[in-house]
């Protein structure tokens, strides 16, 4: 799979994207994000929309950090709390299962106290090489 630094989630050529940068520790991944008035869809409540793009874009960014290409097959979400446009969340991901064709992957959003604002569940489909 071929990277071109135009991802809306992570690629810093995107003029529009959002450009964060992940931490890979070895077994989980995470980022931050702050929103900003762009990315609302009520009054001054991020868009759904957004936050299960971070949510999926964690899930496969992990599998490529651990050198297992993906891409999403199925998300089961769960919005929990409206999220403020402009308060911080921190988006982590982790894979919960593996066989030989699929991943199944865990991500949250959580606020700077702690508080779940949406998860998610992910299965992933392992890219086939060429």
């Amino acid at each position: 799979m071929t990277d071109d630094g135009y991802c809306f989630v992570c690629g810093q050529k995107n003029p529009i994207g959002l450009k964060l940068d992940f931490d890979f520790n070895g077994k989980t991944i995470k980022t931050e994000f702050v929103s900003r008035k762009e990315h609302q869809g009520y009054l001054n409540i991020v868009h759904g929309g957004i936050i299960m793009t971070l949510l999926d874009e964690a899930m496969v960014k992990l599998a490529i950090a651990m050198d297992i290409p993906a891409v999403t097959a199925r998300m089961d979400i769960r919005l929990r709390k409206a999220l403020d446009v402009g308060k911080k969340i921190t988006v982590e991901a982790e894979i919960t299962d593996e066989t030989r064709r699929t991943l199944d992957a865990y991500a949250k959003a959580v606020t700077a106290d702690n508080e779940i604002i949406a998860d998610a569940k992910g299965k992933l489909i392992k890219a086939q090489p060429g």
